[in-house]
């Protein structure tokens, strides 16, 4: 058993309802209110007394057939633009008004595009009272003559209602009564003469079978419903002129028969259909309504009018309400008058009325999702939850959707065309609610006194105010005079009532002493019947111990059942509890797992990121070194290419004669260089290499403005170069190589040109990259004193040549000259003319 948290209540277990399986669908009905002129195009026509059919309009497009479509609709009743509110109200609102006296609860609300009569069929106009008005005049019609005094019943703050004993009624009425007599404002005390003239007399109705042996007492209250917030339309707060006081948002709660209710209204107790209007009348000037593009008094919240019957059992002497809570019974009728969907493109709503109609639709929106989730739930056998609580309009009439009473709807429609598409919406959630079931009210229980009690009271009083009269006294036997009187009468009358009780009890005397003589002779039978009798009443002691034992017997056994149900009841519990328990920690466990499958999924995530990072980082680690000691490679490869050369050329200089040195043969300028071998391997990137065109591969010429000019035999040639100061992307773009020529100051004085090379290739990102392969080295020298080292290099002291050995071989050819036109590893060179002569 799961022991109860500290400080925490338990929740109260629902109480038990009586079982009813029988269901009612939802009353829809339809009324079309007429046009506002008769040039106006109508899309809705009337076929029957159940079916409308709605035409699409001439701006609408027509279907793939060229037709357009017709849509008929089917409603429990249709009522046409001739229809009166009377009609209206007797086959609508008069059943649910007689559920209501007999303590069974109801539910009407009015649906529909802006503009298309809600508030006109609930409440009317002067002369054609609505729905509402009926209600209230037809209430007091039936319960006129068995109301209770004022205050004898008292809401309790919980939903529920109180009977309190005659002194405190009598004082609340006193305290009522002094309050009353300060002079209020005209506007608190005078009806508005638009509700005083509301319905005609003849078109008054009362109810039928009302239960005379019992009191009543009509309590109203009005809310509304504003952007979601509830507030109370009677509530009365003192005006502050200088600092005014924004009304106060009310709270749902539950009672404890598990029905919502709002928290804090006020609940007004009205004995007469006057009072009712004033009251209502008094809530209808503090309800939110504006001017509209479709509306002169379109209405901004949704309005719940609500009147509760209390209705409790007379005393056994039928004179008062029977003192006890149990007995009373509460049941309410609620009028709602829906604030109508609207779309902004027609109303054009800016600022507060674009938030207001947004919330209008969100709460209407919120009210067709129940009614699908319901309809679903039905039909499909689901259980679905059903979202109640997105709004405060289904949170607060959710428990006649779950069976508290009867639902009614009035949907509303404008036949004119420009609301075709609205209504469209509305007749197909008209047609989904007629598909909602609810379940059928159960009859409450009456108390079990015997009937009548009021009409024999009522017969006593007029039996006594008969014979007052006829002895001519006051009739009103009510009254402390007259009882006085009554009382003087009685001690008047009273020794001559004596002396004809002692005159009749005298003549018994001697009628009673006449009969003993007769009685002696009876006594004999007498004792033998006694005798007779006594055998009788020892069987039937028998009898009556053996009835005794059965009984305590039985009593015994009721005990042991007793012990037994409280047995069962706590181990059905201690199940229960278990059982939650053990779903409790069903869904932990299951949440748990679902938990560490989804740090699993995030850990191989990560782990396979990870993975693809440090194998992308190897990889490129890898082709970087790899380029890295191809490069070498090549250039160890060149480094020897070059020294076999030189090697092989100096031997042939000593084979061969060595011919004069002129003046004219003067090589201008020695180009050295170390070229780079054509790399074999694979690209860096093959993904993104850019093809070449047939018509060769073109080159990005890069000169900083910074470089000198030298005025060389051999000059690097470029054709179909793009020449660039600095490097940019629609250059590089467009080419295949890039070169960048860089000049410095080589340690013996002279200018170095280096040409750096690389290949251009398109990333992955939409760029372009330049990946260098090859460095080119240019050098200037004076070829005078280059022959005159080399020489000095090759020849001894004897004249000799003499074979130098490999440090000096490295040395000296650490520099080659390379005298070719065009290689596709980079620029060719042509011939740019020799220097002018130096004087010797």
């Amino acid at each position: 058993m799961i022991r109860q948290a500290k400080g925490k209540t338990p929740r109260r277990p629902p109480p038990k309802k009586p079982s009813n399986n029988q269901k009612d669908p939802v009353g829809v009905y339809c009324r079309v209110r007429p046009l506002g002129a008769e040039d106006e195009e109508c899309c809705i026509e009337v076929i029957s007394n159940t079916t409308i059919q709605l035409h699409a309009p001439d701006g609408l497009k027509a279907n793939r057939n060229g037709e357009f479509k017709e849509t008929q609709y089917s409603f429990k009743k249709v009522f046409g633009i001739k229809t009166t509110q009377r009609e209206l109200f007797e086959d609508v609102a008069k059943p649910l008004v007689e559920d209501l006296i007999h303590c069974k609860n109801g539910l009407l609300f009015t649906y529909g595009v802006t503009g298309s009569g809600k508030t006109y069929t609930m409440t009317g106009s002067p002369g054609q009272g609505g729905l509402l008005p009926r209600s209230l005049d037809m209430i007091f019609n039936s319960i006129g003559p068995y109301q209770a005094k004022r205050y004898v019943f008292k809401p309790d703050d919980k939903n529920g209602m109180e009977v309190q004993n005659q002194v405190d009624a009598l004082l609340d009425r006193q305290k009522r009564d002094s309050q009353t007599t300060v002079p209020k404002t005209p506007t608190t005390r005078r009806i508005d003469p638009e509700f005083t003239d509301m319905i005609s007399p003849e078109e008054a109705c009362k109810a039928d079978g009302v239960d005379e042996d019992s009191s009543y007492s009509v309590f109203v209250s009005y809310i509304e419903i504003y952007n979601n917030y509830i507030y109370d339309l009677l509530e009365e707060t003192p005006y502050d002129p200088i600092k005014p006081k924004p009304p106060q948002s009310k709270i749902l709660r539950e009672d404890q028969n598990h029905n919502m209710y709002v928290a804090g209204c006020t609940e007004v107790e009205v004995k007469s259909t006057e009072e009712a209007f004033e009251v209502f009348w008094r809530g209808q000037k503090k309800r939110r309504i504006a001017n509209t593009q479709l509306n002169r008094e379109s209405s901004r919240s949704h309005s719940v009018f609500i009147i509760k019957l209390a209705q409790a059992p007379l005393d056994a002497d039928g004179d008062n309400v029977l003192q006890d809570k149990n007995q009373v019974n509460v049941s309410q009728l609620c009028l709602v008058d829906l604030a109508g969907s609207e779309r902004t493109s027609r109303t054009r709503a800016e600022g507060s009325r674009l938030r207001e109609a947004g919330n209008i639709n969100q709460s209407l929106m919120t009210l067709r999702t129940c009614i699908e989730v319901l309809r679903e739930n039905q039909m499909c056998g689901t259980n679905k939850m059903v979202p109640y609580r997105d709004s405060k309009v289904t949170h607060l009439f959710k428990n006649y959707f779950d069976g508290e009473g009867k639902v009614r709807m009035v949907v509303c429609v404008n036949p004119k065309a420009d609301d075709y598409e609205e209504t469209l919406l509305v007749m197909r959630f008209a047609e989904m609610t007629q598909e909602v079931e609810v379940a059928r009210p159960v009859d409450r229980p009456i108390c079990g006194f015997t009937a009548g009690r009021r009409q024999r009271n009522q017969a006593f009083k007029e039996e006594l105010t008969r014979r007052l009269e006829e002895r001519g006294g006051p009739v009103d036997i009510e009254s402390p005079t007259v009882l006085n009187q009554l009382f003087q009468s009685f001690l008047h009358f009273l020794p001559m009532m004596i002396e004809e009780y002692n005159k009749t009890a005298n003549m018994l005397k001697s009628v009673l002493q006449e009969q003993d003589s007769n009685l002696l002779s009876k006594e004999n039978f007498i004792q033998e019947q006694r005798g007779k009798l006594g055998e009788k009443d020892k069987m039937v002691q028998n009898q009556k111990n053996e009835i005794d034992r059965l009984e305590k017997k039985s009593k015994m056994l009721e005990y042991k059942i007793d012990i037994l149900q409280k047995t069962t009841n706590i181990y059905e519990e201690d199940k229960r509890s278990l059982q939650q328990e053990l779903e409790s920690r069903e869904q932990r466990l299951q949440r748990e797992v679902s938990e560490k499958r989804r740090m699993e999924t995030r850990m191989q995530g990560i782990v396979t990121d990870a993975k693809l990072k440090w194998e992308k980082e190897c990889e490129r680690r890898v082709n970087a070194k790899q380029l890295e000691m191809q490069n070498k490679l090549w250039v160890k490869d060149e480094k020897l290419k070059q020294l076999k050369a030189i090697v092989t050329e100096g031997k042939t200089e000593n084979r061969q004669p060595q011919r004069p040195s002129r003046e004219k043969d003067k090589v201008p300028a020695k180009r050295s260089a170390s070229p780079s071998p054509v790399p074999t391997g694979p690209p860096v990137r093959p993904l993104h290499r850019r093809s070449h065109s047939a018509g060769g591969e073109r080159w990005v010429d890069h000169k900083p403005t910074t470089n000198v000019d030298l005025d060389t035999v051999l000059q690097p040639n470029i054709p179909n170069a793009i020449k660039v100061n600095a490097p940019n992307e629609k250059a590089l773009s467009k080419c295949d190589k890039y070169v960048l020529t860089h000049q410095e100051v080589a340690s013996d004085g002279e200018i170095q040109t280096k040409l750096i090379k690389g290949e251009v290739f398109k990333t992955r990102g939409g760029g372009q990259a330049v990946q260098f392969t090859d460095i080119e080295t240019l050098k200037q020298e004076n070829p005078v004193a280059a022959s005159r080292k080399r020489r000095s290099s090759e020849t001894g002291p004897d004249g000799e040549p003499v074979e130098g050995d490999w440090t000096d071989v490295e040395t000296r050819c650490s520099v080659a000259v390379e005298m070719r036109a065009g290689s596709n590893l980079g620029p060719g060179y042509q011939h740019h003319g020799y220097p002018k002569r130096r004087k010797p």
